[in-house]
């Protein structure tokens, strides 16, 4: 029943369902700071009617359980259970032993740290496959059928829920606090699922491309795959360098490149989430 499933995973969604809790617990709620999609939900009903959030979560989430069982496969069904099982428990937790901070002189502080903790906390659980529920899912699936990033799907379902709210119970000085609050929480996810550690990707034409990936292995220990490729002016084929190397190299890459052919075309992009040797491997194939 649980085989494919990691214990790596498995830990890394409950310590960011923990770190999600602690940032809705004890700054959107201490605040009174909304926040968007099902969780929002869940704090509307508990301002109005003061429903526990953790039970409001539960019983949310059982009619998208037969969503995701569907849709997202066994193992990512089995992780979001996980994620909304132990979300509700952390939140349970941080109700019963709140973080006592005094932020309403300073709402801007208390929507950056809202919007900080949630959204790592988001993006530790999404990394390891899972999900909190609700939106979540909603969010996985846009991005699995249509390729839009988690962080904007879950940027335009929270405008829903937090206008909602603005009617029913938020001044415009806290619904502004709360959109500052799911703008930084969006932009961390979107951080956080692209990679904290990022390179940068070089494209070198040049003809005398052999010397300059010499050049490049031996001045900087990197790889360089060549790739072929066809001109569509001239139509003259030609080998075409691709390199990929951390960001405090990209100058000495450059040199590397001149110092064969100062007039060697170059072109340089972010390169997200590198995995491989040289950046989370060593030589030998272990992970650095």
């Amino acid at each position: 029943m649980f085989k494919g499933l990691k214990v790596t995973n498995v830990f890394f969604i409950l310590i960011g369902s923990a770190i999600f809790a602690f940032g809705l617990i004890n700054f959107n709620m201490q605040n009174n700071l909304a926040e968007g999609g099902f969780t929002g939900i869940t704090l509307l009903l508990y301002f109005l009617f003061t429903f526990d959030p953790s039970i409001t979560n539960l019983v949310l989430n059982i009619p998208l359980f037969l969503v995701g069982w569907k849709l997202l496969g066994r193992i990512s069904f089995f992780y979001t259970m996980f994620g909304v099982f132990s979300l509700s428990l952390f939140m349970s937790i941080f109700q019963r032993y709140p973080l006592k901070m005094s932020l309403q002189d300073d709402m801007i502080l208390a929507s950056l740290f809202a919007g900080l903790f949630i959204g790592i906390g988001l993006g530790i659980i999404f990394r390891n496959g899972g999900t909190t529920g609700g939106v979540d899912i909603i969010a996985r699936l846009v991005q699995k059928y249509m390729g839009w990033k988690i962080g904007k799907t879950i940027f335009l379902f929270d405008l829903a829920v937090i206008g909602l709210s603005w009617i029913l119970y938020l001044d415009y000085r806290e619904a502004m606090y709360t959109l500052l609050a799911v703008f930084v929480g969006a932009k961390v996810i979107d951080f956080m699922q692209e990679g904290a550690y990022s390179a940068k990707g070089a494209t070198i034409m040049s003809n005398r491309n052999s010397e300059i990936a010499e050049n490049i292995m031996k001045e900087m220990e990197r790889g360089v795959t060549i790739l072929k490729g066809k001109g569509s002016f001239s139509k003259q084929e030609l080998d075409v360098l691709y390199c990929v190397v951390s960001r405090n190299e990209i100058f000495h890459l450059k040199q590397a490149i001149t110092s064969i052919d100062p007039h060697a075309f170059v072109s340089v992009s972010d390169v997200h989430d590198v995995m491989g040797e040289g950046f989370t491997l060593d030589e030998n194939k272990m992970p650095i």
